[in-house]
C-alpha cells in the first residue's frame, strides 16, 4: 500500500516549503498538534499551575549554565577551588554564571516542592495519573542525586565535608554499606578521586536519565490529560467534534499564559541572584567560600537546605547499636512512601475543593512538619536550645524532632482512614471554573 502523502504546510510565509518538506521526513506538525496545538488542557488552571512549566525553564537554565561553567572547571583536588574562583573573577560574567547556576538550583526545589503540593491539593496523582505521578518521583530522586553530585564541585569546607558526612551514612547500611561508601567515594576518603566521579555523575550520567525522566513524565501527562482545580476529567463532556467542551488549546492560551510566570518569575530570581545569592548562606554556604581543608573540621555541617527536611529526620532517630542504620532508614523511607501516594488516597473526589476537614488538617499539618524539620535541620542540635527557643531547649527541640517526623509519617500511613472520612462536597459536572 502506498504511503499517505502529507498535505503541504500553510501559514508559515516563507517557510511553507521547508516545513513541509522537514514533515515529510520527520513527524514535525504531528508533534506541534498533539503536544500544543491541539492539546486540550482544562480551561481552569490557576496560579498552582504556573510551577510545571517554569521548573522546565529552570532545568534548561540549569544545563545552560552548567555547560558555560564546565567549559572552565577543572575537576582537580589541587585546582577546583581555584578554578571557581578563576570563573568567578576573570571569566567575563563568569560571576553571572556561576549565581544563575547556584540560585537555580535553589529554585528549582522551591517550584518542585510546589508543584508537588499542588498534586497534594488536587489529587494530580489519582487514577489514570499513577505513572505520571512515580516519574514525577522518580524526576526529584534524580534532583536529589544531581544536587548531591553537585554539592562537592566548588571544593569548600562545606562541599568537602558534607559530602564526607553524606557519603559516610551509605556506610551504615549492614553488609553492602562499607563497599558501597568506598564505591562511591572511589577512595577509602573523599579524594580527587570522589572530585572526578562525583562530576562524570553531576555533569553527564545523572542529567541524561533526569532529562530521559522528563520526557517520559511530559510523554504520560499528554497522554491521560492535565488534572485541574475541580478533579474532574474533562474528556467525560466532548463536542461535537470529539473536543472536551471544558478544555482549551494548550497554545496559544497557556503558553502565553506560561510566558508571563517565567517573566515574573525572571524579576524574583534576578532580584535573588543581584542582590542575595548566598541567601543568608541558605543558597551558598559562607564556609564554602573556604577552601576545603580535610584536617579542619567545620563547627556545624549540614546539607543545602533542600535535603534538611530528611537530614532532620536522621537526626531525630536514636542510634542503635552504635549505627546510624535506623536513621538513614527512616530518611529513606521518607522518600520511598512518596511511591504509594495513589493508591493510599481513597477518598471519593480527587480535589481538596471537596474534600472533608480532615484531609485538609492533615495536610495543613504535613506542611506545617516539613517546614520544621526543615528549619531544624540547617540549626546545630547542640544550638537546638538557642535558635529554637520557642521550643524551650535542646531537650524539646529534639522531642519537636521526633514528633514532627512521626506526623511527616502518619499523614501518608493514616491516608487510607481519614481520606475516606467525609462529609465531602458534591463534584460538579463541570469545571467550575
Amino acid at each position: 500500500m502506498a504511503a499517505t502523502q502529507k498535505q503541504p504546510i500553510t501559514g508559515a510565509g516563507p517557510f511553507n516549503g521547508l516545513l513541509t518538506w522537514i514533515d515529510q521526513r520527520f513527524p514535525l506538525m504531528a508533534l506541534w498538534r498533539e503536544h500544543l496545538a491541539e492539546y486540550y488542557a482544562p480551561k481552569n488552571f490557576n496560579f498552582w499551575y504556573y510551577f510545571g512549566s517554569l521548573s522546565l525553564f529552570v532545568l534548561v537554565l540549569q544545563i545552560a549554565t552548567g555547560i558555560v561553567l564546565t567549559m572552565h572547571y577543572k575537576p582537580d583536588a589541587n585546582f577546583a577551588f581555584a578554578s571557581v574562583e578563576y570563573i568567578m573573577r576573570d571569566v567575563p560574567l563568569g560571576w553571572l554564571i556561576r549565581y544563575m547556576h547556584s540560585t537555580g538550583a535553589s529554585a528549582f526545589f522551591i517550584l518542585v516542592y510546589l508543584h508537588m503540593f499542588r498534586a497534594l491539593l488536587y489529587g494530580s496523582y489519582r487514577r489514570p495519573r499513577e505513572l505520571l505521578w512515580i516519574f514525577g518521583v522518580f524526576v526529584y530522586l534524580c534532583m536529589m542525586a544531581e544536587a548531591f553530585f553537585g554539592y562537592l564541585l566548588p571544593w569548600g569546607q562545606m562541599s568537602f565535608w558534607g559530602a564526607q558526612v553524606i557519603v559516610n551514612l551509605f556506610d551504615a547500611i549492614p553488609i553492602i554499606g562499607p563497599d558501597l561508601a568506598i564505591w562511591i567515594r572511589g577512595d577509602y576518603v573523599v579524594s580527587d578521586a570522589t572530585l572526578n566521579r562525583f562530576f562524570a555523575f553531576h555533569v553527564i550520567a545523572v542529567p541524561l536519565v533526569l532529562l530521559g525522566l522528563v520526557v517520559a513524565h511530559i510523554m504520560a501527562l499528554h497522554e491521560v490529560g492535565s488534572n485541574n482545580p475541580d478533579g474532574i476529567e474533562i474528556k467525560k463532556n466532548l463536542d461535537a467534534n470529539g473536543r472536551p467542551l471544558d478544555g482549551i488549546p494548550f497554545h496559544p492560551y497557556y503558553t502565553v499564559k506560561d510566558a508571563y510566570g517565567v517573566a515574573v518569575f525572571l524579576i524574583v530570581f534576578c532580584a535573588v541572584m543581584f542582590f542575595a545569592p548566598e541567601m543568608g548562606g541558605y543558597f551558598l554556604e559562607y564556609n564554602n567560600f573556604i577552601p576545603a581543608d580535610p584536617l579542619k573540621t567545620p563547627e556545624h555541617i549540614a546539607p543545602v537546605w533542600y535535603f534538611t527536611p530528611y537530614y532532620s529526620m536522621l537526626r531525630a532517630v536514636p542510634p542503635m547499636f552504635n549505627s546510624q542504620f535506623p536513621g538513614v532508614l527512616v530518611m529513606g523511607l521518607a522518600v520511598v512512601i512518596l511511591f504509594f501516594l495513589p493508591w493510599i488516597d481513597r477518598s471519593a473526589v480527587r480535589s481538596i475543593r471537596y474534600k472533608g476537614p480532615h484531609y485538609r488538617w492533615w495536610l495543613a499539618a504535613f506542611v506545617v512538619a516539613f517546614l520544621v524539620l526543615g528549619y531544624l535541620g540547617t540549626v546545630p542540635t547542640n544550638h537546638w536550645g538557642q535558635f529554637g527557643g520557642w521550643l524551650g531547649g535542646a531537650e524539646r527541640a529534639t522531642v519537636a524532632a521526633r514528633l514532627f517526623t512521626v506526623v511527616y509519617f502518619l499523614f501518608f500511613l493514616l491516608m487510607p482512614w481519614y481520606s475516606k472520612i467525609g462529609p465531602n462536597k458534591p463534584e460538579p459536572d463541570r469545571v467550575t471554573g
